[in-house]
C-alpha cells in the first residue's frame, strides 16, 4: 500500500506546525552585523584609505608637493 500526501503550505507554516522555532529576527540580526563589518572592511579598501595608510609611514609630504607641482 502507498500513500501520498501533498500538503500546500508556506516554510514559515511548516516550522510552527513541527514547533520548530521562528529563527528570523535572529537571522535578521545576524544579516545586518554581517553587513556592518563587510561595509567597514570596504571603507577600509577604499583607494583613499589604502594609499594614506601605504604613505603614513614615510611622511607623505614630499608627494603632496610634487602633485602640487605637477597641477601648475
Amino acid at each position: 500500500m502507498k500513500i501520498t500526501v501533498d500538503i500546500d503550505c508556506t516554510p514559515a507554516e511548516a516550522r510552527q506546525f513541527m514547533g520548530l522555532p521562528d529563527l528570523e529576527p535572529l537571522q535578521k540580526a545576524a544579516m545586518a552585523e554581517i553587513e556592518k563589518r563587510m561595509m567597514a572592511e570596504f571603507e577600509r579598501y577604499s583607494p583613499e584609505a589604502m594609499v594614506k595608510t601605504w604613505l603614513t609611514p614615510f611622511n607623505a609630504d614630499w608627494l603632496q608637493d610634487l602633485m602640487k607641482k605637477a597641477q601648475k
